[in-house]
C-alpha cells in the first residue's frame, strides 16, 4: 500500500471550508497545527485569527447576501488562552 502524502487543512476561498475535510475552517486539524505554530505567539496567533475573520465575513457576506453569523467563536473564541 503506497502512502498519500497528506494535504494540509486550509481555508478553501470564498466557501471557508478546509480544504482536506470539508469542515468549516479552521477545523480541528487545523487549530491543532495553528496551537502548535504559535505555541510561543498566542497575541499572534490571535491577530492572524481576527484578520482572517474579517477576511471570511466580507466573503461569506457576499455569499449570503449579507446574513453572516458571528464568526468570533469559530475563529477566535477556541484559541484564547485558558486562565
Amino acid at each position: 500500500m503506497i502512502a498519500r502524502p497528506s494535504r494540509p487543512h486550509t481555508p478553501m476561498r470564498p466557501l471557508w471550508r478546509c480544504r482536506n475535510c470539508g469542515a468549516e475552517w479552521p477545523c480541528q486539524p487545523a487549530r491543532l497545527s495553528l496551537l502548535s505554530e504559535y505555541r510561543h505567539d498566542r497575541t499572534g496567533l490571535l491577530i492572524y485569527l481576527g484578520t482572517l475573520m474579517v477576511e471570511a465575513g466580507q466573503q461569506l457576506a457576499q455569499l449570503n447576501e449579507h446574513q453572516v453569523p458571528d464568526l468570533s467563536d469559530r475563529f477566535v473564541a477556541w484559541a484564547r488562552a485558558r486562565g
